[in-house]
């Protein structure tokens, strides 16, 4: 396809796509003619992950790149590209300098994940920017007088399991690894907010459950 059609199949203007392709976002297509080239699926596969990083998840153009790069890097193992490619995503806050509180959440957070069962060091998790998000929120919990022990949060941990399961079976439906890295990111960005938009009507609804009238 020529970069009008898609533009038009993308829904992402010539002059964006022109962008990605200066940024190194988005391989080159198949020179035709000397002002000419060809495009095909996997451009616009491409193009489905660079709109969700950069126009939905507000991912900045240099951490695209990295994506990008784990994504195409095929002499890694599946696993290794899956990780490298989603620790590039943002994440929340992280935690102030170490003090008392930081250090008593911190034990919880990887008493957490051992009752889990999840595999960690707890210093290499110390490396993970999710990690120290976790600890950042059980922070803010702990400050502000919230129950966020390991007993109350185990909960959650356990449904994050079962979420993750989800998550990857809808990732194994793309058939080459390729695509499986891309499907994971992007999948990511859009599907993290529409979680997170589905705790508060749930919420509503069980109140009313226990609360309300019923209705």
């Amino acid at each position: 396809m020529r970069l009008a059609e898609l533009s038009e199949r993308s829904s992402i203007s010539t002059a964006t796509i022109k962008y990605y392709l200066r940024e190194r976002l988005l391989p080159p297509g198949r020179r035709i003619t000397a002002t000419q080239s060809e495009y095909d699926e996997d451009h616009l596969r491409r193009l489905r992950l660079v709109r969700a990083l950069i126009q939905v998840g507000r991912v900045p153009v240099s951490t695209a790149r990295e994506v990008v790069a784990a994504v195409e890097d095929d002499s890694r193992d599946q696993l290794s590209r899956l990780g490298t490619a989603v620790r590039a995503l943002p994440h929340g806050p992280e935690p102030d300098e170490p003090g008392p509180s930081t250090d008593v959440a911190r034990r919880t957070a990887g008493e957490l994940l051992e009752r889990v069962g999840w595999r960690f060091n707890l210093e290499l998790a110390d490396q993970s920017r999710a990690f120290r998000t976790l600890v950042a929120a059980i922070v803010a919990l702990h400050r502000l007088g919230y129950a966020c022990d390991t007993a109350h949060l185990l909960p959650y941990a356990r449904m994050a399991a079962e979420l993750a399961v989800v998550d990857l079976n809808l990732v194994e439906e793309y058939e080459t690894p390729a695509e499986q890295v891309e499907a994971a990111v992007a999948l990511a960005v859009p599907y993290e907010p529409a979680l997170l938009s589905l705790h508060r009507p749930a919420e509503a609804e069980e109140a009313n459950k226990r609360f309300g009238t019923g209705r």
